[in-house]
């Protein structure tokens, strides 16, 4: 496994939980200011480069390792997006409470439809 990460599990672990609250973050200010997903994504992709030098860095592990590196993106992007998702979902039933109601933790649709008719999200 330390081949494939490019370090030693423990330390992984906890780097990746120290970078999911940056993610977390980063999806939620994209969607509170109305940004897409995308925006998300290229943010979840510059914290997993800040994560791969802080291995280097502090570990003394592999700085270039693609399957460390899409590990990392992996991992940030699913958090990133997860809080994008939530966040908006929170955000437009805010905005038009009237319009939408929530169908779900990621979803919404609009008020009086019951299964039929096309879904906003």
């Amino acid at each position: 496994m330390e081949e494939w990460l490019g370090i030693a599990v423990p330390a992984y672990a906890g780097l990746l939980a120290l970078f999911g609250l940056p993610a977390f973050l980063t999806g939620q200010a994209a969607a509170r200011q109305w940004r897409g997903p995308a925006q998300a994504l290229g943010y979840a992709a510059l914290l997993a480069l800040a994560a791969r030098f802080l291995i280097y860095a502090l570990f003394e592990g592999r700085l270039v390792s693609a399957t460390g590196f899409a590990t990392d993106l992996a991992f940030l992007a699913a958090v990133a997006l997860v809080a994008h998702r939530v966040t908006h979902v929170r955000c437009v039933l805010a905005q038009y409470p009237w319009l939408y109601e929530r169908a779900g933790p990621f979803g919404y649709r609009a008020r009086g439809a019951i299964g039929g008719g096309p879904d906003p999200t």
